[in-house]
């Protein structure tokens, strides 16, 4: 089996600093947060979020804007994002069981790949993709397929591991194993990401091993 996994919220308790740069933003500016922010601009990477978050009102342009989100989430994602609980050993015993491994996240290789070296994870992946790999967002099926293509697998042999509602729903939709996983920063999506979710688990130590 292909388990596939989500990054900011699932394998690592980032969503404080990567949602919160751009909350703060438009806090700065004064302008109201709109409802759902956080899972909005969470399927759609740094470009995608920036642009919507530029959209709301911002009079910075969006290369001044993703300068300094980019050199602020590097540094914050290399020295103070930690792992999730159970996240290194759930990864371990999915190894010791014969799977393959992999992420596919919204965020960008540059601070990507040195946060997971520097926790000591990213050789427990077979392959570390990013959305910019394929041009496409999480909340298009298309990626899906393409993921699995990529990996030399059909969709029904990959379980998709993410903490937001739109992202379990469309890996879904595209014919994978949907788990949804506990995030604070989606807490309030909880009951809906469970009604869509093959499986729903609160903590790693929770995901199912097949």
């Amino acid at each position: 089996m292909n388990y596939i996994f989500d990054f900011d919220g699932t394998l690592v308790d980032s969503m404080p600093y990567w949602a919160g740069a751009h909350i703060q933003a438009l806090e700065a500016a004064n302008i109201p947060i709109p409802e759902g922010f956080v899972n909005t601009i969470t399927p759609l990477g740094n470009l995608g979020a920036s642009k919507y978050t530029i959209s709301l009102g911002l009079s910075a342009s969006l290369d001044e804007y993703l300068t300094a989100l980019n050199e602020r989430l590097y540094r914050e994602y290399t020295t103070r994002v930690p792992l999730k609980s159970h996240v290194r050993e759930t990864l371990l015993k999915l190894r010791e069981c014969g799977h393959k491994l992999y992420v596919l996240t919204a965020s960008p290789h540059f601070y990507l790949d040195d946060c997971l070296k520097g926790l000591g994870i990213y050789d427990l992946f077979d392959k570390v993709y990013s959305i910019e790999d394929f041009g496409m967002v999480k909340s298009d099926t298309a990626i899906y397929l393409a993921i699995a293509e990529r990996i030399g697998s059909c969709v029904r042999d990959c379980v998709f591991v993410d903490d937001n509602e739109i992202a379990v729903s469309t890996s879904k939709a595209a014919g994978m194993y949907a788990v949804g996983v506990y995030d604070e920063t989606s807490s309030d999506r909880k009951e809906s990401i469970t009604a869509i979710a093959d499986v729903y688990a609160v903590t790693f130590a929770e995901l199912p091993i097949f």
